[in-house]
């Protein structure tokens, strides 16, 4: 076997054209896959490595001190696998921000162990412990070590900086100062025997709130909940990369089949030589396997380098939070790859490689590289007895001449326009969603108007913001002047107005998580800023709220489900009446009616405003802050960036795609144009002029383009309506039906000239070299 090596290598460099159209797809298509792969391997492992390792709280619950003891909750803990309890808890407000701090002795204990990464446990009244990530970058402000704050009206000494995975709390203290801030909750941590979904998890909650007091369970946080917040991010991208990468391959494994088979064809005098001169069939087969698996083993290393830097990118960005700052692809992706996407394009070799193979000496060396006689002579001839122009209908009829290799180079342009359609699909779907979700250009004019909380406090004041008008102190935020009724009624009254919402954001916690959330209090015309309502119906009452379908997933609720709202010391029970479309899982939409539960004297921050069409803006502002200076015009909603980043993927991503079809016909012209250097040359010695060769020859490519295109796109948008579900699902948002329907009769044809053009550029430059070719290059070569 030591022959087949050198000749393989020869092959390779003689045939540099296939070489790198072979490297170059296998690249594309395996950094691809192995992005997806990696995406979908490690989605979730380093969540569950650090959740494992610090033996993480798979449930969270906070209950009511005043309706159930401890010795209850140790009680009704015996059920679990592992327990952590009972700790008192306080909701601790401070300049900037509030802080759930819990009352623990030590950050040990088997479950929710915590990493105390910088100084030391508290172990004394007036000091406490601020849960921060030891990954997460300090900016100005930030505290520090043994600094002091300024927690519930009181002052701490900042001792030691400690990391929950399961998010249990924000600060921690000694017990015996917790039981001097008068706790208001107690907390319990606890693992399950059964705990990897909701069901199971729901049923281990049930197991150790069985027998408690009624309403002693205020509220829950799920790790499974932890774990799509991590994850939503990787898996939006793996149905896309999968599709595109496994399309690849296809493209690469036709690209391949095609390389060979004209390989033997045009090479029958060599395969002969080579038997001549004592190869057997079995190292004829293995040298052209060679000539393949060369260039495709380089471009699947290479490829297999870029897609572990960009999925490594990825996982580090998601799972930062967890201390993962070197997450990067299992190790069974990367052989997988390295194994797997070369042996498939062996595999596509092997065909005609075993042609080659089973020819003997005498009928290689006998055999000639052009059509053999008659093949597509029928067409051709009728063909040629149309009125179209001579390099047309020659065109028209040479890809009848090699029916196996039209069908593959087909199929690649098939492929090529099913991926720029998915692609686009793609693209619109997502743009017209981000656009929806985002509420770009649903309000006219967003007026900002100040604090909407009392007792806000802005940058550089001294105490409580009154309701009403004020006098801005130095490095204050711009306030409103008038009441907040005045104010509402002044932006009506101003000529061109048509509706106007009134808006207050509330920084409030889901009872039992350790997070905020921000809570957007709408009053007036709330209906007409541009929220789409997916499910149930708007809130027409106190306790009632309408919240996204991400809101929803990462916490195991659905329409109709109570949550518990809590802030500055009260609470509110406020039912979920329905799901609207937005992003956000940390924002929840409700109305002044709830408002009025939790802070009665707030004022509207923003009004958000819609005018006729035709009035200028500018004018409605003047005459608003004519009467009330402290109006300022806020910036309206934006899906800029988001559209923009889509778009260039979709670029991206079309070109690449684009450029891997159109290197499939450039290798089949490549190929016809060799096999056809005698006929160019007779063709050039009767007349036929450069020009004419060059139209003649992307002539036919450009048909099978037009065919490809009809053929790729229904299958394109059976993809689109594949794909997107899956993305939406891995995201956690939910996608309308009717924005799967983006493909107009206009963009249809767009993209069937798309599989023209695909075709048209990759025989351009093929063609060209053979029209330059002379009739004395001709007479030489034979």
């Amino acid at each position: 076997m030591t022959a087949v090596w050198p000749v393989a290598r020869a092959a390779v460099r003689r045939r540099r054209v296939q070489t790198v159209v072979i490297g170059v797809v296998v690249l594309l298509s395996t950094s691809m896959i192995v992005v997806a792969l990696g995406l979908l391997a490690a989605s979730s492992g380093p969540f569950n490595r650090a959740y494992a390792k610090q033996s993480g709280a798979q449930l969270t619950a906070s209950y009511d001190r005043t309706k159930v003891t401890d010795a209850q909750l140790t009680e009704a803990a015996r059920s679990a696998a592992a327990t952590a309890g009972p700790f008192a808890q306080v909701t601790l407000e401070g300049r900037q921000n509030a802080l759930v701090t819990v009352g623990r002795s030590d950050p040990g204990g088997t479950v929710d162990r915590l990493n105390v990464w910088q100084g030391r446990w508290a172990d004394k009244v007036g000091e406490i412990v601020l849960n921060r990530n030891p990954t997460a970058s300090e900016g100005r402000g930030v505290q520090q070590l043994n600094s002091t704050m300024s927690l519930g009206g009181r002052t701490f000494t900042i001792v030691g900086f400690a990391y929950s995975v399961s998010h249990s709390a924000g600060a921690w203290v000694t017990p015996e100062q917790m039981s001097a801030l008068n706790p208001t909750s107690t907390q319990m941590l606890y693992r399950f025997a059964q705990a990897a979904t909701n069901e199971e998890l729901a049923a281990g909650q049930q197991a150790v709130t069985a027998g408690l007091p009624s309403g002693a369970l205020i509220g829950t946080q799920s790790y499974l909940t932890l774990r799509a917040q991590a994850a939503a991010e990787p898996n939006t991208f793996v149905p896309f990369l999968m599709v595109f990468g496994w399309l690849g391959l296809a493209v690469a494994v036709l690209i391949v089949a095609n390389v060979v088979s004209g390989a033997v064809v045009a090479g029958f005098k060599h395969i002969g030589v080579l038997k001549s001169l004592g190869f057997t069939p079995t190292q004829v087969l293995m040298v052209y396997l060679g000539m393949v698996s060369i260039p495709a083993v380089i471009g699947c290393v290479i490829g297999v380098v870029i897609g572990n830097v960009l999925a490594t990118s990825l996982l580090t960005r998601a799972f930062e939070n967890y201390g993962a700052g070197g997450v990067g692809v299992p190790i069974w992706v990367d052989i997988a790859a390295l194994v797997g996407v070369p042996a498939v394009v062996a595999l596509s070799a092997l065909l005609p490689a075993l042609r080659a193979r089973s020819l003997s000496a005498a009928q290689a060396i006998s055999a000639g590289s052009a059509p053999q006689a008659g093949r597509g002579l029928r067409v051709q001839r009728w063909l040629s007895g149309s009125r179209l122009p001579r390099p047309l209908s020659l065109g028209l009829g040479l890809p009848f001449a090699r029916p196996g290799r039209t069908a593959l180079t087909l199929a690649a342009v098939v492929l090529g326009v099913l991926s720029v359609t998915l692609a686009v699909g793609l693209g619109k779907s997502l743009t017209t969603y981000q656009t929806a979700a985002s509420r770009a250009g649903a309000v006219d004019l967003s007026l900002y108007a100040g604090p909407s909380e009392p007792g806000a406090e802005g940058p550089g004041s001294e105490g409580p913001v009154p309701n009403g008008p004020v006098q801005n102190g130095p490095g204050e935020p711009p306030r409103a002047k008038l009441s907040d009724a005045e104010d509402e009624a002044l932006v009506r009254s101003t000529p061109g107005v048509t509706s106007v919402a009134a808006l207050a954001d509330l920084s409030m916690r889901l009872a039992g998580a350790q997070t905020d959330v921000r809570v957007s209090f709408y009053r007036g015309d709330f209906q007409q800023v541009g929220y789409r309502l997916l499910e149930g119906r708007w809130f027409d009452g106190p306790g009632q709220v309408v919240v996204s379908e991400r809101f929803l997933r990462q916490r195991g609720l659905a329409v109709g489900d109570t949550i518990t709202l809590q802030s500055r010391g009260k609470s509110v029970r406020a039912q979920i009446v329905g799901k609207a479309m937005y992003n956000s899982g940390d924002e929840v939409l409700s109305n002044w009616a709830t408002l009025g539960l939790i802070a009665p004297a707030a004022r509207a921050s923003i009004y958000e405003v819609n005018v006729k069409p035709g009035t200028g803006l500018d004018a409605v502002v003047q005459a608003i802050q004519a009467k009330d200076s402290g109006l300022m015009e806020g910036e309206g909603q934006d899906a800029g960036t988001f559209v923009a980043v889509v778009l260039a993927t979709v670029i991206l991503l079309t070109l690449m795609l684009g450029t891997v079809a159109a290197l499939g016909v450039f290798n089949t012209v490549v190929l016809n144009t060799r096999e056809r250097r005698r006929d160019l040359g007779m063709l050039k010695s009767i007349g036929m002029t450069p020009a004419q060769v060059v139209v003649m020859v992307v002539t036919s490519m450009t048909a099978l383009g037009a065919i490809g295109g009809l053929l790729g796109i229904p299958l394109g948008i059976l993809a689109h309506r594949l794909v997107l579900p899956a993305m939406a699902n891995g995201a956690q948002i939910e996608v309308p039906a009717f924005m799967l329907d983006v493909f107009p009769a206009g963009l249809l044809a767009l993209l069937v000239l798309a599989g023209v053009l695909i075709a048209a550029a990759g025989a351009y430059l093929p063609a060209r070299s053979a029209a330059r070719t002379t009739i004395a290059q001709v007479l030489h070569n034979e």
